[in-house]
């Protein structure tokens, strides 16, 4: 296995994961006769939120819970950082997912190479469909691609990716396609707020 092929392999372990996350959440039958007017979701308190390294911030509803997996490649160890999080009687979950590269590998990867590998190989894991796919920069100018595609179970995930110092960022919204159409502005608005913080300015 190829180096471009093995990392993002790693990184699309996280969109695996984190479908499973949804599935355990399946809406109730509505009720027969009476539909009631007055019960809404209850809404999550948004917030922005920076993981403890300080190189991104978003908007989450809530505080994510966070989890770190190693992985052992023949490069080294890799770390996997994964923040989740779960609006209470809503079937999405939103994530951010991280790993670095080996230093000498993020200084010749070729950007456009790790996110189309990453695309690939998340679909490929998720046994999933694409939906669409356009290119895409960071606030800050990185490159990056947007995907959408959907799985067998119809759980549908927007992801965008981005490749920033020697690291590649995956934002993503897992839902259905009920919850989609009622979630788009607010999934948008999510993807929207993450930024990447530069580790040091530019003179």
């Amino acid at each position: 296995m190829t180096v471009k092929s093995l990392l993002p392999l790693i990184a699309a372990t996280i969109v695996c994961g984190g479908s499973v996350l949804v599935e355990a959440r399946q809406p109730k039958p509505p009720a027969a006769v009476v539909k009631p007017k007055v019960s809404q979701p209850v809404q999550p308190q948004w917030k922005l939120y920076t993981p403890p390294d300080g190189r991104f911030s978003i908007l989450m509803p809530g505080s994510p819970n966070r989890n770190t997996q190693s992985q052992k490649t023949y490069m080294g160890e890799i770390n996997l950082e994964i923040f989740v999080a779960q609006p209470p009687k809503q079937q999405v979950a939103y994530i951010v997912a991280y790993n670095d590269f080996p230093y000498s590998y993020g200084q010749m990867a070729d950007p456009q190479a790790v996110l189309n590998n990453a695309r690939d190989m998340a679909l490929k894991t998720t046994k999933s469909n694409l939906i669409s796919q356009r290119n895409i920069r960071s606030s800050n100018n990185h490159p990056g691609k947007e995907i959408e595609y959907i799985n067998s179970g119809g759980k549908i995930t927007i992801s965008r990716m981005y490749v920033a110092e020697g690291r590649l960022y995956q934002v993503m919204a897992i839902t259905t396609k009920k919850q989609q159409k009622t979630l788009a502005k607010t999934i948008t608005g999510y993807l929207n707020s993450f930024h990447v913080v530069l580790k040091k300015l530019n003179n």
